[in-house]
């Protein structure tokens, strides 16, 4: 006599876990490897993608059990994957959320509003409230930055008019022309700055007319760029910077929550 199986109805959904499982620990891995390899630490992700460090960890572990809901865990792995220069909706988009299967021949009676619970519904809302709200903030952003460059460019012109009167940096870095040492040998003898965050700041990096760099950096980033004939350095935070100037010692370009601007040229050559 054969006994009736019973169906295992929780076969899908742990089907779906594991799926979920090897999808985090595949994308955790990609993402570790590009962090490591930019040489960004978790501290600086956690600047730049504002999600706890707790998550990240998980999410480069592969640990599926410290994280929240699925549709959570793939906006995070959006964040994080955005953070390192990557596509996120498309990166993110291979981690499986639902693997709901609809038989062809309900489709004409199966809405896919239907199939979503009220605390799917709130869960989505609340997603797309903190999208909303990260892209605000970056158009904000943005819009300060345009504002603010707008307003230092006739300052900038001024400058290069009045040549007779040559603003001088704070006596907190004395900026010189480069040495003979450095300078005497080869044409073309690169002028080099490091630069060391002491606090997030803004700031604007030019090398030979050219912008290099402007944005905000977050506490401890090191950053080094050369230039042929000038650079000029621009930030909003000059007490939160450190500054060297031809690997000579780094010191603040002056007062915390200051704006301070300063220029290094190259030796001239006669």
């Amino acid at each position: 006599m054969k006994w009736p199986t019973k169906k295992n109805n929780h076969q899908p959904s742990l089907l779906l876990e594991q799926q979920r499982s090897e999808k985090l620990a595949e994308l955790g891995a990609q993402l570790l490897a590009l962090r490591q390899k930019q040489g960004l630490s978790l501290e600086q992700v956690v600047a730049l993608t504002r999600i706890p460090q707790r998550l990240l960890q998980a999410i480069e572990a592969g640990n599926l059990n410290d994280l929240p809901e699925p549709i959570y865990v793939q906006g995070l792995i959006r964040q994080f994957a955005e953070a390192l220069g990557l596509n996120g909706v498309e990166f993110s988009g291979t981690f499986p959320i639902s693997a709901a299967r609809v038989n062809p021949q309900d489709m004409g009676n199966i809405s896919p509003l239907n199939q979503l619970r009220p605390i799917h519904l709130y869960f989505l809302y609340i997603f797309l409230i903190i999208c909303s709200v990260n892209g605000l903030s970056q158009l904000l952003n943005n819009a300060l930055l345009q504002a603010s460059n707008s307003q230092n460019q006739p300052y900038s012109k001024q400058k290069s008019v009045a040549k007779s009167e040559p603003t001088q940096p704070k006596e907190t870095l004395k900026v010189q022309p480069i040495s003979d040492r450095l300078s005497g040998g080869q044409q073309g003898q690169a002028v080099q700055i490091g630069v060391t965050l002491k606090a997030s700041s803004w700031i604007r990096v030019i090398a030979d007319g050219k912008t290099e760099f402007e944005g905000t950096l977050p506490e401890g980033t090191h950053r080094i760029w050369k230039a042929q004939e000038q650079l000029t350095v621009k930030t909003d935070n000059a007490g939160g910077v450190l500054m060297s100037v031809n690997q000579e010692k780094a010191k603040e370009m002056g007062e915390p929550g200051k704006e301070e601007e300063i220029r290094i040229a190259a030796k001239p050559k006669f």
